[in-house]
């Protein structure tokens, strides 16, 4: 997905906005599935404007402008939710740890799952929060209901898999061998 799609999704669903307040409503809102800071934000929407995608409403003091997606730029998302077919690129820190995990000794190890396990216990909570909060908004407030229900469900796998991980792991620490070692010494 590019963060074009979630500038226009935004803009479509929520109506004009400036490019601060569409940067406060990607943290309350996308941000749990797609991460993009001020610094991305902003060119991209210059960028846009070029493309005609969107356009300055109007502009206010100290060069705030407010954007809306013009009919270009409405299409273009229709299009995209419609036929492209998303790929699945994972850009996972935990993946990466996971993956570079047994160069580790098994305490180590551990103290990473330890990690890993209270940030996504965290995310999970904040995320369930925010799901608490839009059962009980109004329908209009419910957008993005399904990718937050989404992240849930991977947090609750990657707490399982992290869980599991620690479980298959703890052995090896008490025996004092290295992740993935089989404890046999024959070379034969």
């Amino acid at each position: 997905m590019s963060l074009r799609i979630a500038l226009l999704g935004l803009l479509s669903f929520s109506g004009p906005a400036s490019g601060y307040d569409l940067a406060k409503n990607f943290e309350k809102s996308i941000n749990y599935v797609w991460q993009a800071g001020h610094s991305q934000i902003y060119p991209e929407l210059a960028k846009m404007a070029a493309d005609g995608l969107i356009t300055v409403e109007a502009e206010g003091p100290r060069g705030r402008k407010i954007y809306t997606a013009t009919r270009e730029g409405v299409d273009e998302l229709r299009g995209w939710l419609i036929a492209h077919t998303p790929s699945d690129p994972v850009r996972s820190e935990y993946a990466i740890q996971a993956y570079l995990l047994q160069l580790l000794d098994p305490l180590e190890a551990l103290a990473v799952l330890g990690r890993m396990t209270a940030g996504i216990e965290a995310k999970l909570k904040g995320l369930e929060e925010l799901s608490a909060v839009k059962r009980s908004a109004a329908e209009q407030t419910r957008f993005g209901t399904y990718a937050l229900d989404l992240g849930i469900r991977h947090a609750h796998t990657t707490l399982a898999w992290a869980r599991d991980t620690a479980t298959a792991i703890s052995p090896e620490a008490v025996e004092g061998r290295n992740p993935g070692e089989t404890g046999s010494t024959d070379a034969g």
